[in-house]
């Protein structure tokens, strides 16, 4: 009995150790303090999704016939300006944008859809990306003309798509077909090169923050770079993941990881670096591909580009041209807003100048070569943006990530076999680098996510029953909000 008594103090007392919080080595933040953008059109919307609603009152013919005028004078209207280079400020983008949201509600309602508006969208984003080679990019109109166009037009593009009937909807998009002369391979019907950057959008709560939790709220919350072997033609993809650190997957295990929607980027032909020694993609991805091969690169929660001794997922990248004389991400990441930055500083982010997945578009160096979604991801990643909308919006109103302190001593055990595990290179639950405090507020952040999840879900079915089409995103914000 003493024995036993004895037993139970000494697990009672280790529980309590384990209940002790302990502060942590590095709390220093470093801050953006920019303004994040906010598009303040919520009029704009309102009126969007009325123009769509007397469009599909109207008489097919009728319909189709206004589509095909106004289509005709934007059309006329843009080939006059399409080989002008043309500055930030010029009041062209403005117009574009102008029109392109008059005609897309009209389009989502024709039973049998032009498809203008991809062309159209692929369009200005090629002559946006060549005029942006003459821009200052860190200037805020030049990033702020950038995002309208081509995030804000996506959008748009993107609300068409998902009014379409599934065996007529349009998965793959092809933009600029950028030279390259390095080994090839096919993604999703897209040709992509050694060297490419695959900027994807994953299916977990924490992809949702990523992509969203940005001054410039994007679609993107992953990078991975892709090596072709010469010999074999064999595609591997170079990529940091939070739970094993630097890694290579082959392309069954990149596609099998769970993809909303990507994109592929490609290095201008025209860089000078490229010019120069046109093999230079092949031979940055090359270098990376055989980097995390001979050193074990764990992730960095940081977010701290600068420090390569760990790395994040668009580190990779950026690290890998650097190598080259190619410093992509042309400006900074910003995230400013104090919700934001206090929950990720929660998931061990001290880094608010950094680069984002998303942001990587809107680098001038870049060439968007194409993008691919289907309409169940596609929507998929509208719902998970709303409801990460929404929750931002607590977090920068208070909301703190909260925790359950009486797991707190079973987590630090679990995190101690894991710490085993991850010394002889093993996954484990509690990824290297993540503390056990970081691992309980994960899984309340999870929770939180997935129960505003399910009750946006039954006002989007209540929605589609009410009204007989999928609900446009900023219907999808106000559902979450309101279940909130």
């Amino acid at each position: 009995m003493k024995k036993l008594r004895l037993f139970f103090i000494t697990l009672i007392a280790l529980y309590l150790i384990l209940l002790i919080p302990f502060t942590k080595d590095n709390n220093e933040i470093y801050n953006a303090s920019k303004t994040p953008f906010n598009w303040n059109q919520d009029a704009l919307w309102v009126s969007l999704e009325k123009s769509f609603q007397r469009a599909k009152e109207m008489q097919s013919f009728k319909l189709d016939s206004l589509v095909e005028k106004l289509t005709i004078e934007t059309d006329v209207f843009f080939s006059d300006l399409e080989n002008t280079v043309h500055n930030p400020d010029d009041t062209i983008y403005g117009l574009i944008e102008k029109s392109f949201f008059k005609i897309a509600p009209l389009i989502a309602a024709q039973k049998i859809k032009s498809d203008w508006y991809l062309k159209f969208y692929n369009r200005i984003r090629k002559k946006l990306k060549e005029d942006s080679k003459h821009w200052d990019m860190s200037s805020p109109i030049a990033r702020n003309t950038s995002y309208r166009i081509l995030y804000g037009m996506r959008a748009a593009t993107e609300e068409i798509l998902l009014q379409t009937n599934d065996n007529e909807f349009i998965s793959k998009s092809l933009v600029t077909d950028e030279p390259s002369i390095t080994p090839f391979v096919n993604v999703f019907g897209i040709k992509v090169h050694s060297g490419d950057l695959l900027v994807s959008r994953g299916g977990a709560e924490v992809s949702a923050f990523i992509s969203r939790g940005n001054d410039y709220p994007g679609n993107f919350s992953h990078v991975a770079l892709i090596h072709i072997d010469k010999e074999t033609n064999a595609p591997y993809f170079v990529e940091a993941h939070i739970e094993r650190g630097v890694a290579i997957s082959n392309l069954n295990e990149y596609l099998k990881d769970k993809k909303l929607r990507f994109m592929v980027l490609r290095p201008r032909f025209d860089l000078q670096e490229i010019t120069s020694n046109p093999s230079l993609p092949y031979e940055a991805s090359k270098f990376i591909f055989d980097e995390c091969q001979t050193r074990h690169i764990s992730y960095d929660f940081k977010m701290d580009y600068h420090d390569d001794s760990a790395m994040f997922c668009s580190e990779v990248g950026s690290y890998a041209y650097k190598h080259y004389g190619i410093n992509l991400w042309e400006f900074q990441s910003t995230i400013s807003s104090n919700g934001i930055i206090n929950w990720l500083h929660d998931f061990g982010v001290n880094y608010f100048l950094t680069q984002m997945p998303s942001d990587l578009e809107y680098d001038p160096a870049l060439s968007v070569v194409g993008e691919w979604r289907n309409k169940e991801t596609l929507f998929q990643d509208h719902i998970d943006n709303a409801v990460m909308d929404a929750l931002i919006g607590e977090a920068n109103n208070g909301k703190k990530l909260d925790y359950n302190l009486w797991a707190l001593p079973i987590a630090r055990l679990v995190k101690g076999y894991c710490f085993i595990q991850n010394t002889f290179g093993i996954e484990s639950i509690i990824p290297e680098g993540m503390d056990a405090v970081t691992a309980l507020k994960n899984n309340y952040f999870v929770e939180q996510f997935q129960n505003l999840k399910f009750k946006t879900i039954k006002k989007v079915e209540q929605f589609k029953k009410e009204r007989g089409y999928l609900p446009p995103y900023w219907q999808l914000v106000r559902m979450a909000e309101e279940s909130i």
